[in-house]
């Protein structure tokens, strides 16, 4: 993999590792991820108007990675209602890139080297035996359903994007419309659903939800970015490094515990990292 893109996965995944730390802390995590999403939106007509309009034949990628980021956005918020950080980011971000790996050959044609797919296998069972490490209490299905639904829908607006922004001839106009477009769903759903809670909700936490929307604007528009530049699978693998990232935040936030399983599996995430660098 391009030197220069994996500085870009890497920066996506420090960014994409705070921003849901910010959500997950958050009280009312409806309205924390509506309003991250709306500031997102907020600044995407700064890339619309920069840039190239996307081409015709990618726009119904846009509108399809609109609606899989929806319905992405409500399966995290149940997951983090029903689990923590610790649990459900590194199940949700840990299944996702094999899903890519598989959509990436199916829909895309792509092609990956023993290496490389071994990278991958590596990374998504570094981040999956996170899960191991706390003492993983279950509490009926949702804890497990909701972050693999969450991965499910990853993957898929991973394939979906990488298609789509290269067939756009505009990453940059890609992102924009994209960002405009998965922000509407969710705004008026959290708005209707929470009333004048959302003005109060607004006063209170601006703050931190303005630092989250850059943070989204910033790893997701990189990360559709590295798409365009590199093979799906090892760009989605090395991205999810972000859970090494949110084990970290979580310790201090949240105070949960590293402890050296977690190390391990940190070990385990980087020799991927290696893999799929020296493969691809």
């Amino acid at each position: 993999m391009d030197p220069f893109v994996i500085v870009i996965v890497l920066a996506s995944a420090v960014m994409h590792a705070t921003w849901n730390a910010l959500v997950k802390v958050g009280e009312d995590r409806l309205m924390s991820m509506a309003a991250v999403i709306f500031v997102t939106a907020l600044l995407a007509p700064v890339m619309i108007l920069l840039a190239p309009t996307p081409a015709p034949a990618s726009w119904k990628f846009i509108i399809l990675s609109a609606l899989l980021n929806n319905l992405y956005f409500f399966f995290l918020v149940a997951a983090y209602r029903h689990g923590d950080l610790s649990h459900a980011y590194p199940l949700a971000r840990g299944s996702a890139p094999l899903l890519v790996a598989i959509g990436s050959v199916w829909f895309a044609g792509e092609h990956l080297t023993p290496a490389a797919l071994t990278g991958v296998g590596l990374i998504c069972g570094g981040v999956a035996s996170l899960l191991l490490t706390s003492g993983f209490g279950l509490r009926g299905w949702r804890p497990i359903v909701y972050p693999l639904a969450t991965g499910v829908m990853i993957a898929s607006y991973t394939v979906v994007d990488g298609i789509g922004v290269r067939l756009s001839g505009s990453p940059a106009g890609f992102i924009g419309w994209l960002f405009v477009l998965f922000a509407v769903p969710i705004t008026l759903i959290a708005l209707v659903m929470r009333g004048t809670q959302a003005k109060r909700f607004l006063t209170q936490r601006w703050k931190s939800t303005v630092i989250a929307g850059l943070f989204n604007f910033g790893s997701y528009g990189l990360a559709i970015w590295a798409l365009s530049l590199g093979a799906m699978a090892p760009v989605s693998a090395l991205r999810e490094t972000s859970v090494i990232i949110g084990a970290w935040i979580g310790t201090r936030l949240l105070g949960e515990a590293f402890g050296v399983q977690r190390i391990a599996a940190a070990v385990i995430v980087v020799a991927g990292v290696v893999l799929i660098n020296l493969g691809a």
